[in-house]
């Protein structure tokens, strides 16, 4: 409904009615009035609901109403006397108008006829005048009953005798008009003021009283319409905004109470659209609002003490009110929601105080008992046999839409949830019937699964700490029997998850182990007391392991990165003994402590590798992985050693050290000594300098390729040596000796490579020297002596063994032997006999050529054959020899020639005519061979060509070269050359063959 017509808010500018609208003035035609005058003055509901008295009708309907003297007169005189009157009156004017003309006519019967015409009409309009009366006289006769009667106390009957007393019909225009009047003012005294809601009984009162009266639907309906117009009129007139918002109320009301009296009859008597340009919804709205604040009166007499009475009760008035079922359930719920709201802002209120007393915590959970009591007894009225019959909406209880659903209300919900959690655990034990409780006061405030498992867990740990601190000080946990016995009994008494529990018997082992490792060591003592808790906690061996790797840890690590700052210069006798207490005194395993350390070296790895990266030059880079080396050598080795507990020996330059490594089983002795770089970097070979850890690597940091470019960046170094940059552009090379070898084997450790890597690189090192010199003096793919000899002097200089250097030589002029292939395959230069003698050679033609060359090649062939003129075709040299030596599929083969013996055929017949008809005797012989070679490929049926004279020519020509027999009986058949034909040609065998000089009957064109 239109907002402006028939709720509070402002008009909206597009409504088309002055009632709705102010700035708009009505139009003649947008209202329709009665032709009867209505009076009625408004009075309150409750005089006329709680007055029986005539005063109390007086007020409604008006005082009584006095008669003139006539109307007296005729009111005391019954219906036949007021006939008998007005006959006696008619009949005396006749009598008196007839002597009286006779008398003034002298005795002239026409004057005295005359005079009783003029007598009897005044009579007779005496007597009409007097008898129009009588309506009138009816109708305040019936305004003087209701206005001294109780509305109450009226009834039809009276209404019907009072016009029956006078003899007229209640649908006269004067007694109808009157029962209108009546009707108006009633209906006008019921319906209550803007300010003041409907009672609900607005709607019966006035159906009993419309009955009453007797007054039709129709004319009630006008009247109600009437009623409208007067606020309508109203509206108009006052320029109050808050005696406009009241007379909208009042229009609402109208509409409202208007819809139940009439029922379904309402949409055709009551047009309200029509008449006061107001759409459909808001009609809808009018009876929509009216009814939810009927409902709502109802529903504040619902308490928490609620009975099936109650909501039998309420579900009648529901329908009373005409409310729907959604909006009736969605107020039975923000009802059931407010009274659940009042106990929890009473719980809040109580919680916030700062002068809260025990006895306030007990309020607190006094009123969330209250919820849970009235949410139980929601839910049985829910599952009740009259369910219904009950009011909609009854069901558990919702917070959703009210005062605590959103985020700032539910830290109050969750301290209220604590609250009950911590008053359920009080007795240290948690009962099956407070965790039914929990789980519905969790459904009602909202509260998310983990929200709640959260605060749960948060309360029931300290009570869990409690216990459990009591347990082990009161020495009852030390004596039990079965330690998880008596923390798995005593998890279930609080219903506390065993994981938890965990996780707390963790904690305080961690804790007492942070508080004595504060001077960095652990006692015996200590060592002792943390063994007994273990046992008692029941924590897993594991578990204790990692919590002191984490604490312990922490602390060997900060010793570790002091030890590793102090670098070369620094690492001294304190160092080393800080070291060694620290790994024993913190009770670490040499595993554990590896590890920290472990992680701590590769960092400095890290930062030397990236140095070495980011260098400008190869000698640079060389230079930080030497500093690397050298670090491992001085600071990390000895690190390790203090770790371990082991003496580190020192050693002079001059004293030979064996160099750790394992020899690993998948590289031979032999293949250290393929090269020269391998055999200065072997396994248990003597070379100069001190031995570095390699316990400690990066071989779980580094991708293997990263790896290994390190590795083969300084074994360049160590081949080339330094080179240093002088003015002018010009460079100086240092070479280095065998020296640095060693600092390589160890980058080798340090990297983490295995030996068979090592191996790798040095190989591939080697190996791309000498391919890219190889490829150089191989350049046109021809190995000559000289070029032998050449290749050789450089296989010595990068000392590659033969085997690799020959494998290169092989895969240098393959390459450029497949190049040489594919250019003379593809250009046709090459043979199916070259091919042969190619393969014979030891060549691998499938590797060098492509397979789609291969194809054209054999396509190629199988053409030369079918256009050699010789009339042979092998299918075992076409089917079988050729495609293995092509390396090619043999069904795709025979496809191919299949289908250019299908295509030759045909061209080697057009060729034939043409060299007959060029008269060239020995290209018709070769083109028929041919023919008869295609045949062979793909047998064919008897060719058809349009001058058969020119068939019997090229049978008389292939007659005379002396062909097979078999040939020359194929071709007969394939030119479709009978018998008697064949032998007539035969005879003409000896003849000559056509010149340019004979006839032309030989030769038809």
């Amino acid at each position: 409904m239109n907002p402006s017509l028939l709720t509070t808010q402002q008009p909206s500018p597009n409504l088309t009615t002055p009632f709705l609208n102010p700035s708009l003035k009505p139009s003649p035609n947008s209202l329709t009035f009665h032709n009867r005058r209505v009076r009625f003055t408004r009075r309150h509901t409750s005089t006329v609901r709680a007055s029986a008295t005539p005063e109390a009708a007086s007020d409604v309907f008006g005082g009584k109403k006095e008669l003139t003297p006539l109307q007296s007169v005729i009111d005391s005189m019954s219906p036949a006397v007021r006939l008998g009157t007005s006959v006696v009156v008619v009949a005396g004017a006749l009598a008196a108008g007839y002597g009286l003309g006779l008398k003034l006519g002298g005795n002239n019967k026409t004057a005295g006829v005359g005079g009783a015409v003029v007598l009897g009409v005044a009579g007779a309009g005496a007597a009409y005048v007097a008898n129009s009366s009588v309506p009138e006289i009816a109708a305040v006769s019936l305004h003087n009953y209701v206005a001294g009667s109780d509305p109450g106390s009226v009834k039809k009957e009276d209404i019907e005798s009072i016009a029956s007393r006078y003899g007229v019909s209640k649908q006269d225009e004067a007694f109808n008009a009157e029962l209108c009047d009546i009707y108006c003012r009633y209906v006008t005294s019921i319906l209550p003021s803007g300010d003041e809601d409907l009672k609900g009984d607005e709607a019966d009162i006035i159906i009993k009283f419309k009955n009453s009266l007797g007054i039709d639907d129709p004319d009630a309906a006008a009247m109600h319409m009437e009623i409208g117009r007067r606020i309508f009129r109203q509206r108009l007139e006052t320029g109050d905004r808050e005696a406009d918002a009241e007379q909208r109320r009042a229009f609402q009301k109208l509409i409202y109470v208007s819809e139940l009296v009439f029922g379904k009859a309402s949409d055709f008597l009551l047009p309200w659209m029509r008449v006061f340009k107001v759409t459909k919804s808001q009609v809808e709205v009018a009876i929509r609002d009216n009814a939810q604040r009927l409902y709502a009166s109802k529903l504040n007499l619902i308490s928490q003490d609620i009975h099936p009475e109650d909501l039998i009760s309420l579900r009648d008035a529901q329908l009373q009110c005409r409310l729907s079922d959604e909006l009736a359930e969605d107020m039975f719920r923000n009802h059931i929601r407010k009274l659940v709201e009042a106990n929890i802002s009473t719980s809040v209120n109580v919680l916030k105080s700062r002068t809260r007393t025990a006895r306030d915590a007990k309020l607190i959970v006094e009123e969330l008992d209250k919820i849970l009591a009235f949410n139980n007894l929601l839910i049985s009225l829910k599952n009740h046999a009259d369910a219904d019959r009950f009011a909609r909406g009854v069901g558990p209880v919702s917070l959703n839409g009210g005062e605590y659903d959103g985020d700032r209300k539910m830290d109050e919900l969750k301290l209220l949830y604590r609250a009950y959690i911590a008053d359920a655990l009080q007795g240290g034990r948690m009962e099956k019937d407070k965790l039914t409780a929990l789980s519905q006061l969790r459904n009602i405030f909202g509260l998310g699964k983990r929200e709640a498992e959260s605060i749960a867990i948060d309360v029931t740990s300290k009570v869990y700490r409690k216990r459990l601190g009591e347990s082990v000080t009161g020495g009852v946990l030390a004596a039990a029997d079965s330690k998880a016995a008596f923390l798995q009994n005593l998890c279930e008494q609080l219903h506390f998850d065993t994981e938890k529990a965990i996780e707390i018997h963790e904690e305080i082992y961690r804790q007492n182990l942070q508080q004595y490792v504060k001077d960095g060591e652990l006692s015996d003592d200590q060592v002792q007391a943390l063994e007994r808790l273990q046992v008692m906690l029941c924590i897993p061996k594991q578990t204790v392991e990692k919590i002191h790797e984490e604490i312990c840890g922490t602390l060997f690590e900060k010793v570790v990165k002091e030890a590793i700052a102090a670098g070369v210069d620094g690492y001294d006798a304190d160092v080393q003994q800080s070291v060694r207490k620290a790994a024993y005194g913190l009770r670490l395993t040499r595993g554990v402590a590896m590890s920290i350390a472990g992680k701590a070296v590769r960092k400095v790895f890290a930062s030397y590798i990236q140095r070495s990266r980011s260098s400008g030059s190869r000698t640079e880079a060389a230079r930080e992985l030497k500093k690397m080396i050298m670090f491992n050598n001085l600071v990390v080795t000895e690190l390790v050693s203090d770790i371990k507990g082991e003496s580190s020996e020192t050693t002079t330059d001059d004293e030979p050290i064996e160099v750790e490594a394992t020899p690993v089983s998948e590289v031979d002795d032999d293949e250290w000594e393929t090269l020269q770089t391998l055999r200065k970097v072997k396994p248990t070979k003597l070379n100069p300098g001190k031995a570095g850890q390699t316990e400690i690597t990066l071989k779980d940091d580094l991708p293997e390729r990263e790896r290994t470019e390190l590795y083969q960046t300084y074994l360049l170094y160590c081949l080339t040596g330094e080179v240093t940059r002088v003015p002018f552009g010009a460079q100086i090379t240092t070479k280095k000796d065998d020296s640095e070898y060693v600092f390589l084997k160890q980058l080798g450790g340090i990297l983490g490579l295995t030996d068979k890597e090592i191996v790798e690189v040095h190989r591939g090192l080697a190996e791309k020297a000498f391919t890219q010199q190889a490829e150089v003096i191989l350049a046109d793919g021809q190995l000559t002596k000289a070029r032998v000899t050449q290749l050789n002097e450089l296989q010595r200089q990068v000392g590659l063994p033969s085997e690799y250097a020959q494998k290169i030589i092989k895969n240098i002029t393959s390459t450029k032997m497949a190049a040489a292939l594919e250019t003379a395959v593809g250009q046709g230069r090459l043979s199916i006999r070259e091919i042969r003698e190619l393969k014979g050679s030891g060549i691998e033609l499938d590797a060098m050529v492509s397979e789609g060359l291969r194809q054209n090649l054999f396509k190629k062939t199988v053409d030369d054959i079918f256009s050699s003129g010789t009339g042979e075709f092998d299918e075992v040299e076409v089917y079988e020899k050729i495609p293995e030596d092509l390396s090619i599929n043999v069904e795709k083969a025979r496809g191919v020639v299949h289908e250019l013996a299908r295509t030759r055929l045909s061209n080697s017949l057009i060729q034939a005519v043409s060299l007959l008809r060029q008269r060239n005797t020995s290209g018709v012989v070769s083109s028929l061979n041919d023919l008869l070679a295609c045949d062979k490929a793909v047998p064919a049926s008897p060719l058809s060509w349009e001058v058969t004279e020119e068939l019997a020519d090229l049978f008389l020509i292939y007659l005379k070269s002396d062909p097979a027999p078999e040939k020359l009986s194929r071709l007969q058949y394939l030119l479709d050359i009978n018998d008697a034909t064949a032998e007539a040609l035969q005879g003409m065998k000896d003849r000559a063959t056509p010149t340019s000089g004979s006839s032309e009957e030989e030769f038809v064109f």
